[in-house]
């Protein structure tokens, strides 16, 4: 169906029916499973007034296009990957502290879902990747994101220095991560923020480091030598918000 992605599998397609029920189209559920998960699931389709059809693996799998689907398939609209002529706009309309992820140069569109994820949980206003050499929003990226890419702002640019230009323009304060940087827990992310993130393996690009305001580390053990990036991401969402609630909670 043009206009339109299936969503597959159990905890992917509940995700996605707690953070977009108005996106959601039909329910497709295997003839054979009865048990209470599916269940869980089609009560919460009921509670949006979504279609629910049961019907045989063969069509099922034909919906999924390849994907592992459990028995459950969410056919969803589509969600547009916003243009890059739209980041001022909203960067202005963020309530709060803005926080703004940018992910130089992910390939693996699983590391790229998990990052979306624990950009959702923990407030993420927007995802800045390059358009070039990096992964983008296909069904992987969907899947492993849990519902995350369904309703977060996704931008993929075509010129990162340039937008890390305009971002600091707007007033956030660009913090990269770097082994040469101050350590995670002895920096300040309470401002205005954009976390970077590098690539698997480079790390961040040579230009992107150079239009960092500050480079952080995460210290890990001798034995580990580095994290997955989508590991190391969740580590530093997590301590800026950490970092922002203590704020909040100052007398």
């Amino acid at each position: 169906m043009s206009g339109a992605t299936a969503i597959c599998g159990f905890h992917a397609v509940s995700s996605a029916i707690d953070f977009a029920p108005d996106k959601a189209l039909t329910l497709w559920l295997s003839r054979r499973r009865r048990d209470k998960r599916i269940q869980s699931i089609i009560d919460k389709a009921k509670q949006y007034g979504i279609v629910v059809k049961y019907v045989g693996r063969d069509e099922l799998d034909g919906y999924a296009e390849g994907q592992a689907h459990q028995g459950v398939v969410l056919l969803t609209r589509a969600t547009s990957i916003v243009s890059e002529r739209d980041l001022s706009r909203l960067v202005a309309a963020i309530d709060g502290v803005p926080l703004v992820l940018v992910l130089d140069g992910i390939t693996d569109p699983h590391n790229l879902g998990a990052c979306l994820r624990t950009a959702s949980a923990v407030g993420v206003h927007i995802v800045i990747a390059p358009r070039d050499r990096a992964a983008g929003l296909n069904a992987t990226v969907r899947r492993a994101a849990s519902g995350a890419a369904e309703h977060l702002p996704f931008i993929q640019v075509t010129n990162l220095v340039r937008t890390l230009k305009q971002l600091q323009d707007n007033g956030l304060w660009v913090t990269g991560t770097a082994m040469e940087g101050n350590n995670i827990y002895q920096s300040d992310l309470t401002g205005p923020q954009v976390i970077v993130m590098g690539g698997e393996g480079r790390g961040m690009r040579r230009l992107t480091r150079e239009h960092c305001d500050q480079l952080v580390y995460i210290p890990v053990s001798r034995d580990v030598g580095s994290l997955n990036v989508s590991v190391a991401a969740g580590v530093m969402l997590y301590e800026t918000m950490r970092q922002r609630l203590a704020i909040e909670q100052e007398p």
